[in-house]
């Protein structure tokens, strides 16, 4: 099963039947669990044609790596990272690209929230670090809620030299500051664009930081100095949404 993977919880399990039937090859239920919920993801297996099984809750609870799966596990193809060749491919063919850098950001949980946001704004790919980052491992995908199935997520050895190459490409990158003059609402992120975030407390490197075309904060008014990584992701990526119409 080297190139497969498993998802779980409902809303994963069920917008990866809806979305790419193809890829599943075995629904695992719980035993003893039968609702309303179970019955429609069971009826988009059937439709699929996915094999189903049932297990006890301690064999779900360990494949879910003791997370919480609502009952619900599915064994699929591993769409996989990407490798940064792929950008090149993407970028032709957006007309607008939108990119999300995230850098360092290795909390699982955070790196699926922010492929969520990802999605819902329309987000060309997300680019990660291949080391000390997050990968696509099940816990994103769970808590991605299928957006591990529609945003790419492309891994690069070197992140600065992937955003040099960007600029080439005519990518303007935007970095997040605490410390920056501009603020976001005060910056324009209408045309190609890359958008960079660092994680929760040390924020972007500095190498980062210097190859960023410009650096933003976002207005706070409380005490607390930053957000949580996701949370200021969906700010940003919103105000660009709005911004580009």
């Amino acid at each position: 099963m080297s190139d497969e993977t498993i998802v779980f919880g409902l809303h994963a399990v069920r917008t990866l039947l809806q979305q790419h039937p193809q890829r599943a090859s075995l629904l695992i239920l719980q035993k003893g669990r039968d609702d309303g919920r179970i019955a429609e993801v069971v009826k988009l297996a059937q439709a699929a044609g996915v094999k189903i099984a049932h297990r006890d809750g301690t064999e779900l609870d360990r494949m879910a790596a003791g997370d919480r799966h609502q009952g619900v596990c599915i064994q699929m193809k591993s769409s996989g990272v990407l490798g940064e060749g792929a950008l090149d491919e993407l970028l032709d063919k957006a007309k607008k690209p939108l990119l999300l850098i995230l850098d360092g950001v290795q909390d699982p949980h955070n790196l699926g929230a922010c492929l969520r946001t990802a999605d819902a704004v329309g987000v060309t790919a997300v680019i990660v670090p291949r080391d000390r980052a997050a990968g696509l491992s099940p816990v994103v995908r769970k808590v991605a809620s299928g957006a591990a199935e529609t945003v790419p997520l492309i891994q690069v050895v070197n992140l600065a030299r992937t955003m040099r190459w960007l600029k080439e490409r005519e990518v303007w990158i935007v970095g997040t500051d605490d410390e920056a003059a501009k603020s976001l609402y005060e910056t324009s992120l209408t045309g190609p664009l890359a958008i960079v975030l660092g994680a929760e407390g040390p924020g972007l490197r500095r190498l980062t930081k210097e190859n960023c075309d410009a650096l933003i904060s976002i207005p706070m008014r409380g005490v607390v100095e930053s957000l949580n990584v996701s949370v200021a992701t969906g700010v940003v990526l919103f105000e660009a949404l709005r911004q580009r119409g």
